[in-house]
């Protein structure tokens, strides 16, 4: 708990929320401590009392949404047996895709300090793209048990394919390209899974 009672947790997503809010609504250049905690409705040092600056609080929030995918790619084992393998496929590299406004995913690369953290803590071992991978594979090699995806299929290079490509995208997407990420996911796995039913 913080000193003001507040928990830790709730008081991160109510600032990584605001801060989203503010890099949608008047570019990455305003993000700055002080527009998310007023955003977020929060004193105006409270960030500070949890991350060591801006840097470290968007990279946080990067790290954030990156492990929620991780999430949401791990529940696909439920899914085995159910709806279709490409659907299932183009809604975990959909839910990816829209993890981060493309705004918030420059703000991240272009700030040294906030890239070297996202990048310390992927390879320390934090939820991202290598645990996606993992769960499609998982997936992929299980719906092959079923005869759902074609014998053969080779399901760590169809992962890799697909979680590698969608982070391309996400990395390099403008914000005017949005709307058509459904139909580019859909292409992706449609070519990845042509074997698949």
């Amino acid at each position: 708990m913080s000193p003001r009672g507040v928990a830790i947790p709730d008081l991160r997503e109510r600032l990584f929320a605001a801060a989203e809010r503010v890099v949608a609504r008047d570019g990455a250049a305003a993000l700055t401590s002080r527009a998310a905690t007023t955003e977020a409705e929060c004193a105006k040092g409270v960030l500070h009392t949890h991350f060591s600056g801006i840097d470290e609080f968007v990279a946080e929030l990067v790290l954030d949404r990156f492990a929620r995918s991780a999430r949401e790619a791990g529940e696909l084992a439920s899914k085995v047996g159910r709806g279709s393998v490409e659907g299932n496929l183009a809604k975990v590299a959909l839910a990816l895709l829209n993890s981060l406004d493309p705004a918030v995913v420059g703000l991240a690369m272009t700030r040294p300090g906030a890239s070297l953290h996202t990048r310390r803590a992927l390879e320390a071992g934090a939820p991202g793209f290598t645990a996606m991978q993992e769960s499609v594979s998982a997936y992929l090699e299980a719906e092959r048990r079923r005869g759902r995806v074609a014998e053969g299929t080779d399901a760590a290079a169809i992962s890799l394919a697909l979680v590698g490509t969608v982070h391309h995208l996400l990395l390099t997407r403008a914000p005017e390209t949005v709307a058509a990420d459904g139909e580019t996911i859909r292409r992706l796995t449609a070519v990845l899974l042509g074997g698949a039913r």
